[in-house]
């Protein structure tokens, strides 16, 4: 898994994630997104799913938390990735 994260213009940000979000590849998008948390302030969150394959159960858990406290925007291309941004954004219901 790959995660990069790229300042769309002075008012987002974007968290790109690429690859497969599970075992202890969870970890590491955390950690990224513990990191970039913090350095947001009143930027607009945007997490870029349109790279990803799989997410387990705590992937698609950690992607809610991430949207649950920044009411994230998810970018999805596909019938799996959009799957993945609407488990997200109803996580926490």
């Amino acid at each position: 898994m790959r995660v990069t994260i790229q300042a769309s213009n002075g008012e987002s940000v974007i968290l790109k994630i690429e690859g497969r979000i599970a075992g202890a590849n969870v970890s590491t998008l955390l950690q990224a997104w513990q990191d970039l948390a913090p350095s947001l302030g009143t930027k607009k969150l945007k997490v870029d799913l349109r790279g990803v394959t799989h997410a387990d159960d705590t992937g698609q858990s950690l992607l809610g938390k991430i949207h649950a406290s920044t009411g994230a925007e998810f970018m999805a291309d596909t019938p799996l990735t959009k799957y993945f941004s609407e488990q997200a954004q109803h996580h926490d219901r």
